[in-house]
């Protein structure tokens, strides 16, 4: 065991920090010449520190691809540890409380657009009022959302998803139903909206992934129904604009059609069959959980749940 663990101290003994922040310059930029210059160094310095690197980890690295260079598998695979590494290195430096006044850097939530619509402007004036350094960056959800924020790629996710894996805390912001949106004046709306009108008319539905059902669809199956989907779009701006400028309908969450019919352009009706409701939840790493600094954004994005449309 002595053997062991002396041979792991020798080991990080050779490891040269600066080296692995040079490391996610040149992941991150795949130039040497502008790692070099995010870094303040010059070229033939980063071109030292690459090969240096190089024999650190005996690969490449970086080889040359299509326009320019490409990550090597080795680097492809130590990206994320390095990413997590290097932040986790930095909140052990920082090591003091999180005060909001004069904070700064970037909180990064994921969430489609129209959550960023509802929940958002009453964020940035949290921001704003009380920690003016931060920014605000909203990323769309794509891909595996909850590898985003296991990787820091992201300070939380703002969504519905079922059950979130081990290591994934999740609190519920609010509870929501879904609404029929359709365009103001349109024909569905003079009458009652039976199920077999609603199943008469054509619909749109926003994808996000571009494939599998919507909750609507998945209850009309169990019903023995089906409906016309004739438009399929990835985001709900989007299908707002479609349905304010057609005959289209749109079932979607309650909150969401508030924020779209807001500017009066729309109509809001039960939809004809029960669709339930779900938890709008907010969802972090666990590593997290006792940092001041999220713990005051969770709270901030609570009360700007809130205080939604």
């Amino acid at each position: 065991m002595l053997y062991i663990f002396t041979m792991h101290e020798v080991d990080l003994k050779r490891i040269d920090l600066n080296l692995l922040v040079m490391l996610q310059a040149l992941i991150e930029e795949r130039n040497v010449t502008r790692a070099a210059r995010r870094l303040g160094m010059s070229q033939p310095a980063a071109s030292r520190a690459l090969a240096r690197l190089r024999r650190q980890f005996s690969d490449a690295l970086l080889v040359d691809g299509p326009g320019g260079y490409v990550l090597s598998a080795r680097a492809e695979s130590i990206a994320p540890m390095l990413r997590r590494l290097l932040k986790e290195f930095g909140d052990i430096l920082e090591a003091r409380p999180f005060v909001p006044a004069t904070a700064a850097g970037t909180v990064r939530l994921i969430t489609t657009d129209l959550h960023a619509a509802a929940i958002a402007p009453w964020l940035l004036a949290r921001l704003s009022g009380d920690a003016p350094g931060l920014d605000l960056h909203i990323l769309p959800p794509s891909g595996n959302v909850i590898q985003a924020i296991e990787d820091d790629l992201a300070d939380a996710i703002i969504g519905y998803i079922e059950e979130a894996p081990a290591g994934i805390r999740s609190r519920t912001l609010y509870h929501d139903g879904f609404v029929t949106l359709m365009r103001t004046g349109h024909p569905a709306s003079r009458n009652k909206l039976t199920l077999a009108r609603y199943l008469a008319l054509d619909h749109i539905v926003v994808s996000i992934t571009g494939t599998g059902p919507a909750p609507v669809d998945e209850r009309l199956a169990e019903m023995g129904r089906s409906r016309r989907v004739k438009v399929r779009v990835p985001g709900f701006l989007a299908a707002v604009e479609i349905a304010a400028r057609s005959d289209l309908v749109m079932t979607l969450p309650e909150t969401l059609a508030r924020t779209a019919a807001g500017i009066g352009r729309f109509t809001m009706l039960p939809p004809p069959l029960n669709l339930g409701r779900f938890p709008m939840n907010l969802l972090w790493h666990t590593r997290h959980q006792d940092a001041s600094r999220h713990a005051w954004l969770r709270q901030a994005i609570v009360e700007a749940a809130n205080n939604r449309v």
